[in-house]
């Protein structure tokens, strides 16, 4: 046999008898963009199964997309409890279900920026700092991760294009004789923040400041004595008919009742020239969370930035607002179907502990002030 053949075959034999060398494992698949921790909590929110929400209507602000989204992209189930409660219900919720880990016991809520201090103080949430935390505003978020802000609107006006000739442009003309019987409120001012923040913005405009809202008492008890004022809580089908075809109201509900009545009739949101207030919600998890992890990824979702940009999409400024703008990241179609950016610089943004004296300067002064029965 050849010499080259002979040791090419001896070769091949050594090899044959040689243990073969252990495989290499491949890599564990890594998601573009997302880190392991962001990975493991996915994995442990998918092993929970469920997250349970409560106070969440699809149409404010745009949460039914949210919700959608967020099933589809986690293969997570949603229970969706009782829509339509306020915030006073959804920490009562908390609250009533300290020892129950069932269907009824919410892991998240979204509730007005004046009970951020009582969540804390009654031990109802727990922290939880988002991955985008640090574009959060440091003056809209607990600085230990309890609570923050998740979006806000202004007070706006909500009008009736059809049975109003001249749309009002600022708070002082509603008090024209051509608006006698037409402006409404959205909720009665001894109850509802809503309508609270519509006196304090009527405040603003009116010589007050956010340490006094009297003005804006003074200005409802104007607005009624002409006339002008109605006693009822103004919703969307009350603008419709015409029944209060000029409201105060959250912007993005406003923009929302304009996209659902499709021009039938025609409505104008009007962000007032003076008096501009902003409303600030934030959310938070449930000290007594079900579903922990599954809580701790709608927040990710939520303020991710296509969170973010959903929630504008319902009309809605997001609380990364500003980041958003920053790096050009909101989509053109979106901001086409928004009021123009200029019209909120002059919003103001009133601590909690004004909120609260406002609401109690309100409370107690509307029947004697303004003695309209608002039902």
């Amino acid at each position: 046999m050849h010499l080259s053949i002979l040791i090419t075959v001896l070769a091949l034999l050594i090899a044959g008898c040689t243990p073969a060398a252990p495989a290499v494992k491949s890599p564990e698949p890594v998601v573009s963009g997302m880190t392991a921790e962001m990975m493991k909590l996915i994995d442990a929110a998918k092993t929970e199964g469920t997250l349970t929400t409560i106070a969440l209507p699809h149409d404010w602000c745009n949460y039914g997309e949210a919700i959608e989204g967020f099933k589809t992209k986690y293969g997570l189930k949603v229970n969706e409890l009782n829509p339509d409660a306020g915030s006073g219900d959804e920490v009562e919720a908390i609250k009533a279900n300290k020892d129950n880990k069932g269907p009824q016991a919410p892991d998240v809520i979204d509730v007005g920026f004046g009970f951020g201090p009582q969540l804390v103080d009654e031990k109802l949430v727990q922290p939880y700092k988002v991955s985008t935390w640090d574009t959060i505003p440091a003056d809209t978020k607990n600085v230990d991760g309890y609570w923050y802000g998740d979006y806000y609107g202004v007070l706006a006006f909500e009008v009736n294009k059809d049975a109003v000739k001249n749309v009002p442009q600022d708070w002082a003309d509603l008090l024209k004789p051509e608006y006698k019987g037409q402006v409404a409120l959205s909720g009665d001012p001894r109850a509802s923040a809503q309508a609270q923040m519509s006196v304090f913005a009527a405040a603003l405009a009116n010589g007050g400041s956010l340490d006094n809202v009297a003005p804006g008492l003074e200005f409802f008890k104007q607005l009624n004595a002409m006339g002008n004022f109605v006693p009822v809580i103004a919703k969307q089908a009350t603008v419709a008919k015409g029944e209060t075809p000029v409201i105060t109201r959250w912007d993005y509900n406003a923009l929302a009742d304009k996209a659902a009545l499709a021009g039938n009739p025609n409505i104008e949101v009007v962000i007032p020239k003076t008096g501009v207030i902003a409303g600030v919600y934030i959310q938070a998890i449930s000290a007594y969370a079900p579903h922990p992890n599954a809580a701790k990824l709608w927040m990710e979702y939520l303020y991710s930035d296509e969170g973010q940009i959903i929630w504008l999409k319902g009309g809605c400024h997001p609380i990364r607002y500003n980041d958003l703008v920053k790096r050009n990241v909101i989509p053109a179609e979106v901001t086409a179907k928004l009021p123009a950016a200029e019209l909120y610089a002059k919003a103001v943004f009133p601590t909690i502990e004004q909120i609260n004296n406002a609401k109690k300067a309100i409370t107690d002064g509307w029947d004697k002030v303004v003695g309209a029965d608002v039902k």
